[in-house]
């Protein structure tokens, strides 16, 4: 019984409470809102503030036979207005709701995240694409042109090759060997080295030149291979015909080295010392004992190209060796066999053949030299 008359009292001072915190009836002369009886009536009080065992106020004011209450902060409101307490666990439970709008909020950003970040992937992705595209058109366009470059290089290579150009004279620049083209260089007097002590030349040569007479140095010479060591050779064999033989300058028009060059000797103007009317070619070397090299038969191919192109020797020039005029061992076996080859080859002199420059008016003496 007691129990239950407790239980009575406590629901009745937290109806009376409700009411009070709703506020009561009264006048509006004091300038404070006071709540009317409609308006109480009609509003109910929450079940869970004092009924709800879990959750417990944290303090509890009792108010009786009191007038002009205020809770809190003053706030005044036109129309209803209804106040809920909230403790401590509310706020809590508040807090955590919060947090978890919260976190959703940022999950949801995140996951929307990685979108952008795609979008951009697939772009440098787009743009990767297209300059590898670029730079393989552009490799493509660069092997291209060199292979276009090379063809046409070869091209002109095999041109320049088969028409094989012959240079002389003044056609080249200072300071250079002049080229009779394949890489048959020219070399001048004052390359060499002449002497200042050969004399002038008194028997002039007469173009066109109707012989070309090939001789070799001979006596155990050997073939020199490079511009050094030709150029001794040169100036030996100049001083040698000046000081011993007293001839006024180096005997031959012309010397061809092992290595394909042209020494200029006497040149094409003044007769040599074995015979007029002839253009004297020798052999740097003794070639009874040597083999002339393809180079240096190709450089008097091409210093008789030359000859007939600019008419320093007949078109119908004839190519003797000096054996064929005389008793000696000149140009050396190994040239003879091979110049006999040549078409301006002319069997003079040999058994049943005719006297070399019989037509001429040439006799044996005139083939001995002198000059």
């Amino acid at each position: 019984m007691h129990a239950q008359q407790d239980t009575r009292e406590q629901s009745s001072e937290e109806t009376a409470l409700w009411t009070a915190l709703q506020g009561r009836p009264g006048s509006h002369g004091n300038g404070r809102h006071s709540f009317s009886a409609s308006a109480t009536s009609t509003m109910t009080m929450p079940q869970n503030i004092f009924t709800n065992p879990a959750i417990q106020p944290s303090s509890v004011i009792n108010l009786s036979n009191s007038t002009d209450v205020v809770i809190g902060p003053m706030t005044q409101y036109q129309g209803p207005v209804s106040i809920y307490y909230m403790d401590a666990s509310m706020q809590t439970a508040a807090g955590i709701s919060s947090n978890s709008r919260n976190s959703s909020n940022n999950s949801s950003t995140s996951s929307e995240g990685p979108a952008p970040k795609r979008r951009r992937g697939s772009s440098k992705a787009r743009r990767f694409t297209r300059n590898s595209i670029l730079l393989s058109l552009l490799v493509v366009l660069v092997v291209a042109m060199a292979l276009v470059i090379v063809f046409l290089e070869l091209s002109r290579t095999r041109n320049e090759s088969g028409q094989k150009s012959i240079y002389f004279g003044n056609t080249f620049e200072d300071g250079t060997f002049p080229n009779l083209g394949n890489g048959h260089l020219v070399i001048e007097r004052v390359q060499w080295g002449a002497s200042d002590r050969s004399k002038p030349l008194k028997i002039p040569l007469e173009h066109p030149i109707p012989y070309v007479l090939i001789t070799h140095v001979g006596v155990q010479s050997i073939p020199c291979v490079n511009l050094y060591k030709c150029s001794i050779k040169m100036r030996t064999i100049q001083d040698s015909a000046i000081a011993e033989k007293s001839l006024p300058d180096i005997q031959s028009n012309f010397y061809v080295s092992d290595e394909g060059n042209i020494y200029v000797g006497r040149g094409w103007d003044w007769a040599n010392t074995y015979a007029n009317h002839t253009l004297a070619i020798t052999f740097m070397g003794d070639y009874g004992r040597y083999v002339p090299t393809p180079k240096q038969l190709e450089g008097v191919q091409f210093l008789l190209a030359h000859a007939v192109a600019n008419r320093k020797v007949d078109l119908d020039y004839k190519l003797v060796a000096q054996n064929q005029t005389k008793v000696t061992k000149s140009p050396g076996v190994n040239v003879y066999r091979e110049i006999s080859k040549w078409p301006h080859f002319y069997g003079c002199g040999m058994e049943q053949a005719p006297k070399c420059g019989s037509e001429l008016g040439m006799t044996s003496a005139a083939w001995n030299g002198g000059q």
